[in-house]
């Protein structure tokens, strides 16, 4: 068995997110340790937040903005953030990120005020 997984994330169907849609590699039971997700934001991205899960946002397309615990910071390609759990966030503006759930993604642990 290899000590490795590959994803062609363009082959992975997109699923609803609080978001918009996402594509989510590596999601597996055996894999414990972080996920990969490509994300089409949508402008009615809803805010959220994790008791867990830390999140590296990545953005390849658009620009726009995060919010942040209520703070707008402006995003465009190649801008990465560090989002650690408890963070109530959401992406405002329509853009594709890359992000990487540590530990892997569990779709219990979004949370909604």
């Amino acid at each position: 068995m290899p000590r490795y997984l590959l994803s062609q994330l363009d082959e992975i169907p997109p699923v609803a997110c609080p978001c918009g849609s996402t594509r989510r590699a590596f999601t597996i039971p055996e894999n414990t340790v972080a996920t990969m997700h490509m994300v089409d934001i949508s402008a009615d991205a809803r805010t959220h937040y994790h008791k867990k899960l830390t999140e590296i946002y990545l953005v390849l397309d658009g620009e726009g903005h995060l919010e942040l615990d209520g703070e707008l910071i402006p995003v465009k390609p190649l801008t990465a953030v560090l989002i650690q759990p408890g963070c109530r966030h959401r992406a405002v503006g329509n853009m594709r990120i890359v992000n990487v759930p540590i530990p892997a993604f569990d779709p219990t642990d979004e949370w909604f005020d």
